[in-house]
C-alpha cells in the first residue's frame, strides 16, 4: 500500500475541489459559494444536511465585548468556554464536501467576576486556510497539515486543538489566535488523536492515534512537563479508525471497531476512505498502564462505539460507559454529506470480565443523545454522573439518507443522568433550540460530584443566533442561572473545554 497522507485519505476528492476555489477571502469573512442552495423546502435542500439548518457554517469571524445576559453569571466562573467544530471555508460544490472535513473553527466565551467579557469565533490558520484568508503562514507547512476540528483542550497553559489521523495539534493564543502547530516540546512522532483523557491524580495525558498506513495504534502518555514520554505500540489488522478510548487507574481501554481504512477508495479520491468492514470482527483490548504485557482482547457483537463517558476498575471487572449506535455506521455517509446510522445512539454500560473472558452489555438510556461528558477530576475512576446532549438536527441528519428523513419527531434537551440510581433529569429546550456539548464544571471547593455547573451553546431560534446557557448541575431541570446571548450562531459541532483561569 503507498503511503496515504491525510490529504489523500481524508481530503480526497474534496481537497481536489477546494483546489479550483477562485481568489480569496476579503478580511475575515469567507469565499461565497458559487453553487446557490436550492429552495428551502424541496427534496434537493435535504440532501445535504449538514450545510443546512443548525450545520450551516458561518462565513465571518465575529468580535464582541461586555456580552449582554438573561440571568446571573456565577462570579467564580472565571475562564474560557471553547468549543471546536467543522465550518468549511468556501464551497464550489457540496457534493464534494463531508462534515468531518470541514476547517476547524473554534467558538470562545470569556468569562470574568461575573461578567461575559468576549466572544470570538476563529478558523484554525492552517496553510490552507491563512492562504483562503489572504494571510501569510509562519514557516514551513507541517506534514498532513489540516485546520484542526474536533476538539479543543487546555493543557498545562496552552491551548490546542485536537484531530486525529495525522495532523499535528494547533495551538491558540487566549484570543483563539492561531500560534501554530504543536509538538510536545519535539516529542510526538507521528500522529496524534482527536480525544484525549487527562488523569488528574497521575498528571498524566493520555491519548490513541491512529494512522492508515500503519499496521498499530500507539498509546502516547504526555508527562507533567509537557513531553511525550511514552509510546506503546498496539499490533491492529486492517488500519481501523478509533475516534475514542477510554482509561482506568489500571488500563487503557482501546476499541477496535469494524471501521476500517479503504484504500481502493482512497485511490478514487473518496472523501473519507473509511467502510464498514463485515470481515472484521469487534474487539475491547485492555493494555495495562503498567506495562509488562501486552493488549487482552474481548469480542463483542459488533456496533459503531462513538464516544466514552468514562471507565473504572471494578474488582476484576473494568466499567465503561459510552455512547454507541447501532450496526452499520458509515461514517462516510450514504450521499448526505456526513456519517449515516442504521439507528439511533444510545448509551450503554460495557462490562468486561476479565475472570471469564467476557463483555457484558446493558442499555442505561436508549433516547437519542451524544457527547458525553464527567466531571473530568474522575476521569479514570468511579463516576455517578454523567451529561449527555439531544440535538434534533444531529439525530435527523444522521439517519437521513438520499433526502428521506425519517417519519419521527426528535427533541432537544441537556440530559443528566444518575448512574448510582439508574435515573435522569432532562433540561428540555424549546422547538429549533439545538444544544451542543455540555461541559462540567466544578464549582469553588465543591465536595460532591455534581457541584458545580453545565455549560452549552444552544441556538436561540428567536434571535437566531446562540446562548451560553449556564445550568446549576444540583438544578439541572431548572430555569438557567445565565443565558450568555452571542451575537451570532454556533453552528452544531464536536467538542471543547472549559479552560479555567490559573
Amino acid at each position: 500500500m503507498r503511503d496515504h497522507t491525510r490529504r489523500t485519505v481524508l481530503r480526497g476528492a474534496a481537497v481536489t475541489a477546494a483546489a479550483g476555489l477562485a481568489g480569496t477571502a476579503s478580511g475575515l469573512r469567507a469565499p461565497a459559494a458559487t453553487t446557490p442552495p436550492p429552495p428551502a423546502g424541496t427534496r434537493e435542500a435535504r440532501r445535504f444536511p449538514f450545510l443546512e439548518g443548525a450545520f450551516k457554517p458561518v462565513t465571518e469571524e465575529l468580535t464582541a465585548y461586555d456580552l449582554p445576559v438573561t440571568g446571573r453569571i456565577p462570579r467564580e466562573l472565571n475562564g474560557r468556554f471553547l468549543r471546536n467544530g467543522p465550518n468549511v471555508l468556501g464551497l464550489e460544490d457540496p457534493r464534494a464536501h463531508h462534515w468531518m472535513l470541514g476547517e476547524g473553527m473554534v467558538h470562545g466565551v470569556r468569562l470574568r467576576d461575573g461578567r461575559a467579557e468576549w466572544y470570538r469565533n476563529r478558523w484554525i490558520r492552517s496553510s490552507t486556510v491563512a492562504r483562503r484568508l489572504g494571510e501569510s503562514y509562519p514557516g514551513p507547512v507541517p506534514p498532513d497539515d489540516f485546520p484542526c476540528n474536533t476538539h479543543v483542550i487546555g493543557h498545562r497553559g496552552r491551548v490546542l486543538a485536537l484531530q486525529e489521523s495525522g495532523p499535528l495539534p494547533y495551538e491558540l493564543d487566549h484570543e483563539l489566535g492561531t500560534v501554530g502547530t504543536y509538538d510536545f516540546r519535539g516529542t510526538l512522532k507521528g500522529a496524534f488523536a482527536a480525544h484525549t483523557k487527562f488523569d488528574a491524580t497521575a498528571g498524566e495525558l493520555h491519548a490513541i492515534a491512529y494512522y492508515p498506513a500503519w499496521d498499530h495504534v500507539r498509546h502516547q502518555v504526555v508527562d507533567h512537563t509537557g513531553r511525550v514520554v511514552r509510546t506503546t505500540r498496539i499490533p491492529v489488522a486492517g488500519a481501523p479508525m478509533m475516534h475514542d478510548f477510554a482509561l482506568t487507574e489500571k488500563y487503557v481501554v482501546v476499541f477496535d471497531l469494524p471501521i476500517t481504512f479503504d484504500p481502493a477508495g482512497a485511490e478514487r479520491g473518496d472523501p473519507v476512505p473509511y467502510v464498514w468492514n463485515t470481515g472484521h470482527p469487534m474487539r475491547v483490548g485492555l493494555l495495562p498502564r503498567a506495562g509488562g504485557r501486552g493488549v487482552r482482547w474481548f469480542e463483542v457483537d459488533p456496533v459503531y462505539f462513538s464516544h466514552t463517558v468514562n471507565a473504572y476498575d471494578e474488582g476484576s471487572t473494568v466499567v465503561v460507559d459510552m455512547t454507541t449506535y447501532p450496526a452499520p455506521f458509515q461514517v462516510a455517509g450514504r450521499g448526505s454529506g456526513g456519517p449515516y446510522g442504521a439507528g439511533t445512539s444510545s448509551v450503554e454500560r460495557w462490562t468486561v470480565d476479565l475472570a471469564h473472558g467476557r463483555v457484558r452489555t446493558r442499555t442505561l438510556d436508549d433516547r437519542p443523545q451524544e457527547f458525553p461528558r464527567v466531571n473530568e477530576s474522575l476521569v479514570a475512576r468511579r463516576h455517578r454522573y454523567a451529561y449527555t446532549a439531544a440535538a434534533a438536527d444531529l439525530t435527523l441528519a444522521y439517519l437521513t439518507a438520499d433526502g428521506d428523513p425519517p417519519d419521527r419527531a426528535f427533541g432537544d434537551a441537556l440530559i443528566k443522568h444518575d448512574l448510582f440510581r439508574g435515573t435522569t433529569q432532562v433540561h428540555r429546550l424549546p422547538r429549533g433550540a439545538a444544544a451542543g456539548e455540555a461541559v462540567f464544571v466544578p464549582g469553588q471547593g465543591a465536595r460532591a460530584e455534581d457541584d458545580g455547573y453545565a455549560l452549552a451553546y444552544v441556538h436561540n431560534p428567536d434571535r437566531g443566533a446562540a446562548d451560553l446557557v449556564v445550568l446549576a448541575a444540583q438544578d439541572f431541570t431548572g430555569e438557567p442561572l445565565a443565558r450568555i446571548h452571542l451575537p451570532g450562531r454556533v453552528p452544531l459541532g464536536f467538542h471543547g473545554s472549559w479552560i479555567a483561569d490559573a
